[in-house]
């Protein structure tokens, strides 16, 4: 058979862009596995951009831009099949924990003793939030656990039944004209000369003009897309007919945890598991949900259990999905939504369209381009590309996209938030503005850490700095620089969030905790280092200490609440390499969180070595900035700290005593 676009998965990604496809005039054919498989079956339906905290940037403006078109979409749907999605702008709220800092980590707004506070003003490039009191919140939802001191009420999030629109869509496709193939498994792609020729499938070949790849959590078995299963295990609690006294009336988003009320039913969801295509629920998945649900809203461990289920979520390394362009001219990405997909559907659908049917690329598809994998480490194989020039000879030219690892590494995560690279650099000591900004470049980072107190002063080489770095790419990091109290550090850290949110980073809540009364030798203090890191915590910061190489130390800001432990290596500033690896190599045997070696690093191959021990990240600013040529000896640490990853990876061969020869001695040739 042959139809003008082939679409390959009929989940809600699959099946919204092949109803919007059809409706511009397009003939569509959907193949899919298993229509009851799909994870919109498994998902809760909450349409929580703002719940979620996404951060700033492409993702927050996707999501925004997809919840904004949902009353409009759902109102089509349900008027081409007659059927009732469950769209409902019911705002979420999400409760905090005395542990969780009280406001969870953002600032309240003006004045102290009021009920509810605006957090955000509403704008066309934000959402409004408010911070409710442990009274207003009680008040505002009767029922919630007496752990509840407050929380934030979401009015712009949303929720819909997915469920029920997993049938609306399939049903809308069928009555505007959609073929569904259900029951159909694509094993492969047919491709000559960078073109899709066909797909076979165990019903035989299926050809089209174009294809869009929406398979979830199943993509990769087709192409060598950076997208794997992330399980996620749910259940259900029946409301008991006798109406409960305090009825759950909004959608609840803690900490680990999400309760989703329907007309007779409470969701509750999900865990996180990286398992595989590992099937079932499992026992202490099931504990783990209902402990924290009981806890967020006690009542409901007296409802009677409903279901339980699981999926598989599609996840990418960044956890942002794969949208536009592939390898090949004629096939279309959509995959990867992770948590998302339900949310992201009305406008996957309109910009694959779009793109598809006008050839008009939206400037947001380009920061969901599969090519932000490519030469990075990822969890999975990245999308292999076409570098076939012979320029040199008969032999290929060298190429800056390099062969599958092969050799898994999961990303670097510091407080829930992923990042690809593993070197973090600064922006002090160098000789001018443009220096810092090539280096900055060179060095491929993610994180830059910036003294809040040099900033405010505008010292000299921190003139200009917000504008300098594009802050949409990179994570500011402040440090507390320059202070040598605790009490001097904790006023810094509050400067520098605040600092963070007007670069736009506005759920940015890393600090740097530098305390360092020591002038001479810039030696840090570690009994002031643990009683900032205790207050920081509490009020809801990331604290990533910089310290003594000393284990215990480093073990006692773990059990604090630390989001990292940052070991020197040697005196800062210093370059003498590496002066303490039996005391890191201890610190990373016992640690439970990321270990970014930090200061004295003078060369990439004491960058290397410090990897290989097997720390996390390493954070160097004087061997870059006091190089004769900085952007060059950025660039060096990168691939010193790539390298240095890979082979603490890889694993070191054994050292002998004596000599190995490298050829073997059996089955040379003799006289």
């Amino acid at each position: 058979m042959t139809s003008e676009t082939v679409i390959i998965g009929g989940g809600v990604i699959g099946l919204a862009i092949a109803i919007e496809l059809k409706l511009r005039g397009a003939s569509v054919t959907v193949l899919c596995r298993d229509f009851q498989a799909a994870a919109t079956h498994a998902a809760a339906g909450m349409l929580a951009p703002d719940a979620e905290n996404i951060p700033n940037g492409a993702m927050r403006s996707l999501c925004w831009r997809s919840r904004a078109l949902y009353p409009d979409w759902t109102r089509k749907l349900e008027e081409l099949t007659g059927l009732n999605t469950g769209y409902r702008p019911c705002g979420i709220l999400a409760p905090v924990f005395e542990e969780a800092g009280g406001q969870g980590g953002r600032e309240q707004g003006a004045g102290g003793d009021e009920g509810v506070m605006e957090a955000t003003s509403p704008s066309s490039s934000s959402s409004p939030a408010y911070w409710l009191t442990k009274e207003a919140i009680h008040q505002y939802q009767p029922g919630l656990g007496a752990e509840v001191i407050g929380g934030w009420w979401y009015p712009e999030d949303a929720q819909v039944d997915n469920k029920a629109l997993a049938q609306v869509l399939w049903t809308a496709a069928e009555s505007v004209g959609v073929e569904l193939k259900d029951g159909i498994t694509v094993e492969g792609f047919l491709q000559q000369q960078g073109q899709v020729v066909g797909v076979q499938t165990n019903a035989g070949i299926i050809r089209a003009a174009h294809y869009v790849l929406a398979s979830g959590a199943w993509s990769n078995e087709l192409l060598p897309v950076p997208v794997r299963p992330r399980k996620g295990q749910m259940l259900s609690v029946r409301i008991p007919e006798i109406a409960p006294e305090l009825p759950l009336k909004r959608v609840l988003f803690g900490q680990d945890i999400y309760i989703v009320p329907r007309c007779d039913r409470l969701i509750i969801g999900a865990t996180s598991e990286d398992v595989g295509f590992t099937p079932n629920n499992t026992p202490e998945g099931i504990q783990k949900l209902l402990q924290a649900a009981i806890r967020l809203y006690p009542q409901l461990k007296h409802y009677p259990i409903q279901e339980f289920w699981w999926g598989f979520r599609p996840a990418t390394p960044d956890e942002l999905p794969i949208l536009g362009t592939s390898h090949c001219q004629n096939l279309t990405l959509a995959t990867g939504h992770y948590r998302n997909g339900i949310l992201l559907a009305p406008v996957t659908a309109a910009l694959i369209a779009d793109f598809i049917l006008e050839q008009k690329s939206d400037p947001l598809l380009a920061d969901f381009h599969y090519s932000r994998f490519q030469s990075k480490l990822s969890t999975s194989t990245p999308m292999l590309t076409h570098s076939a020039n012979f320029s040199n000879g008969n032999r290929p030219a060298i190429s800056p996209q390099q062969p599958p690892l092969p050799i898994q590494d999961p990303p670097l995560i510091i407080a829930g938030k992923t990042f690809q690279s593993r070197l973090m650099t600064g922006t002090g000591k160098y000789r001018s503005i443009e220096e810092m900004q090539q280096s900055v470049t060179a060095s491929d980072c993610q994180i830059v850490t910036v003294a809040v107190r040099r900033v405010q002063t505008k010292a000299p080489g921190h003139e200009g700095l917000a504008e300098a770095l594009d802050w949409t790419k990179i994570w500011m990091l402040p440090n507390t620089a320059g202070c040598q109290t605790a009490e001097e550090a904790i006023r810094v850290a509050r400067l520098g969030r605040e600092m963070a949110k007007l670069l736009g980073q506005e759920d940015n809540n890393f600090v740097k905790l530098e305390v360092i009364p020591d002038l001479k030798y810039l030696l840090p203090d570690p009994i002031g280092t643990l009683q900032a890191a205790e207050q920081l915590v509490k009020e809801g910061f990331a604290v990533l200490p910089y310290i003594n190489a000393d284990p215990m130390l480093a073990k006692r800001l773990e059990e604090v609440g630390c989001a990292t432990v940052m070991p020197l290596a040697s005196p800062i500033g210093s370059g003498q390499g590496l002066k303490t690896t039996a005391n890191i190599q201890i610190i990373i045997e016992n640690a439970g969180v990321p270990v970014v070696v930090d200061a004295g690093i003078g060369s990439p191959s004491e960058a290397a070595q410090a990897m290989e021990l097997g720390a996390d990240a390493l954070l160097i600013n004087s061997a870059i900035a006091l190089s004769p040529n900085p952007p060059a000896m950025a660039r060096a640490m990168n691939l010193a700290t790539v390298g240095g990853r890979l082979a603490y990876l890889a694993g070191r061969m054994p050292i002998k005593d004596y000599a190995s020869p490298s050829s073997p001695l059996t089955g040379t040739i003799t006289s």
